[in-house]
């Protein structure tokens, strides 16, 4: 019974140390009689008891390092607080374990280390426009190296820099002042646009004003010249039908009737408005001495 015991504590410890069951996304790194042996891939895995050991546990997932913040100087000599987050995988296991004693103090060094000697090369106010160049020359600089250690930098983001409080000031009162400059530039602007319009509009009412009065002359001219031109027309019209009239029997004695009709009126006329003595000649019974005395009788006065 004893000895059943002490075989089934023996093949449970057998067991327990020959089956080994690595997580999804970890890698376990085998050494076997102190050398290294095999990487334990995720899933169930075999080792030899008592002579095989798991030495290392890595993760496999994307890992978040925070930086410390450092003081950096830069190109313009003036100190700048950094402060930035690293981000990396473990990407093989068994440099992981071998190649550094502790590969995330070595990243963290070099990211530090790295970040001042880029940030050594630029002024100011680059160091707040290139963060992004910033960021891909610092995971440029720490993946060469971190390829001996068995890490991939992903990347690595600045959170925050600080100026000092003297040069924070300084630059919150240039962009004051330039916020100050755009505003007088935006009010003048609108002045300068709210003249042009002003006198655009002046000129069109001009414009506007000149164009309708040319055309009132022109429509009276136009209006002018269709009243003589229908003036014309009857007149030519009426003066068609009596010749049409003087054509027909008859007329030619209509005429001559119409004609000293027209003349004993103005002779009539004349002898009321003249206190002159009147004349007649002793031939009256023809038409034309008629018309001819009148037409005398009429010019007679006028002179």
């Amino acid at each position: 019974m004893e000895v059943s015991l002490v075989l089934l504590v023996v093949a449970i410890l057998f067991v327990a140390r020959a089956v080994k069951f690595v997580p999804q996304q970890h890698a376990w790194v085998v050494e076997r009689m102190g050398k290294f042996h095999a990487t334990l891939l995720p899933g169930a895995n075999f080792l030899v008891p008592f002579i095989d050991r798991v030495a290392y546990r890595h993760s496999l997932k994307e890992v978040p390092l925070d930086v410390p913040s450092q003081v950096c100087i830069t190109r313009d000599n003036t100190q700048l607080t950094v402060d930035g987050i690293l981000y990396f995988q473990v990407t093989d296991p068994m440099r992981a374990s071998y190649g550094s004693s502790n590969y995330i103090t070595a990243v963290t060094q070099l990211a530090q280390t790295s970040l001042r000697s880029v940030i050594g090369k630029l002024e100011l106010d680059k160091t707040f426009e290139e963060r992004d160049i910033i960021n891909a020359q610092v995971v440029a600089a720490i993946d060469e190296a971190a390829l001996n250690w068995g890490v991939k930098v992903l990347r690595y983001e600045i959170k925050d820099l600080t100026p000092p409080k003297e040069i924070l000031h300084a630059m919150q009162s240039q962009i004051t002042a330039e916020r100050e400059k755009r505003a007088l530039i935006a009010a003048s602007e609108g002045r300068r646009q709210e003249q042009i319009n002003i006198a655009t509009g002046e000129r069109e009412a001009a414009i506007a004003r000149s164009e309708g009065e040319k055309q009132a002359v022109v429509n009276k001219a136009q209006g002018e010249a269709a009243a003589i031109s229908a003036v014309a027309e009857a007149t030519a019209g009426a003066i068609a039908r009596i010749a049409e009239a003087i054509e027909k029997p008859g007329g030619h004695s209509a005429v001559q009737l119409k004609v000293a009709e027209e003349a004993l009126q103005a002779f009539g006329k004349v002898a009321d408005k003249s206190k002159a003595t009147l004349i007649v000649p002793s031939n009256m019974t023809e038409v034309s001495t008629l018309i001819s005395s009148a037409m005398a009788m009429v010019r007679g006065p006028a002179a």
